[in-house]
């Protein structure tokens, strides 16, 4: 039996304080990206573009349009971002740095409520930078991890490790992949084990050292790198990070490629920054 009052597992209700700080957050997001020059936008709900950014379909929550077309809920902002502004709105807008405040939804149930941003020609410190400033205009300070997909995605195409076990982050069977160097690749984890490389073939190390430079340039005190994990949106093609408090994951972002676009773009996890700001509270 569904009762009068229940709504569906994984869809959002605010009230009182989470209803509070979901509005204070969204206001000073808009109003601190606005300040650093980006423009506003808000993307249909639907989309026919989504499966293209996913790995796993899955999660998409399917429809038909009126000429039995599929489409999808929206459940990833980046993609239709980028394809909307390069290709729809064109030469209508010369603005390279959009923002957005609106929420995913993915299969069967889940609503997730995002602020991100796009930036067309982006870099990835630009990106990070602006994220940081972001968490800590909402009193937020998470420990960063920094890594770059193109290290699974060689040590896949190039040295025979599985993808699967590199997405699930099996260490145990990484380390049995018989690489003499693999153990120390494992064991980065912060930017003094990037201080010396060479035991690295030419084409890691020369990722590696992406991460090096870009964390650098981040100066971020809380920090952490993680060379093995794989970022798993379609687009992503290079540096790529995220940003935790305990085990919330509060923001994610990196440089990524569409449709021959390059661009750098975060999303902010508005649902787990009202909680970690209700952790402090209590």
């Amino acid at each position: 039996m569904i009762f009068e009052h229940e709504i569906p597992s994984g869809s959002k209700l605010y009230f009182g304080q989470s209803a509070k700080y979901k509005r204070e957050i969204e206001f000073v997001s808009a109003e601190m990206l606005e300040n650093l020059g980006f423009e506003e936008i808000v993307t249909p709900l639907f989309s026919y573009h989504q499966h293209e950014s996913f790995d796993d379909k899955k999660p998409l929550v399917r429809l038909n349009d009126a000429q039995n077309h599929e489409v999808t809920l929206r459940a990833d902002s980046t993609a239709d971002v980028v394809r909307i502004v390069t290709k729809r709105l064109g030469r209508s807008t010369e603005s390279k740095k959009w923002f957005y405040i609106q929420p995913t939804v993915t299969f069967p149930t889940k609503e997730q409520y995002q602020i991100g941003a796009e930036v067309i020609d982006g870099s990835f410190d630009e990106i990070v930078r602006t994220t940081v400033m972001l968490l800590q205009e909402i009193d937020i300070v998470p420990v960063m991890q920094i890594a770059n997909i193109r290290i699974p995605q060689l040590l896949n195409e190039k040295y025979g490790v599985s993808l699967e076990l590199l997405k699930a982050m099996h260490i145990e069977k990484i380390l049995q992949s018989g690489l003499p160097w693999i153990e120390p690749l494992v064991r980065i984890d912060s930017m003094e084990d990037l201080n010396n490389l060479s035991v690295f073939p030419d084409d890691i190390r020369s990722e590696l050292e992406k991460i090096k430079v870009a964390a650098g340039r981040v100066e971020y005190a809380n920090m952490v790198i993680s060379p093995l994990f794989y970022a798993k949106m379609r687009y992503y093609d290079s540096l790529t990070f995220r940003m935790f408090d305990a085990n919330s994951l509060l923001a994610m972002g990196g440089t990524y490629s569409i449709d021959g676009v390059e661009a750098a773009g975060f999303a902010l996890y508005t649902d787990e920054c009202i909680m970690s700001k209700m952790k402090k509270d209590r």
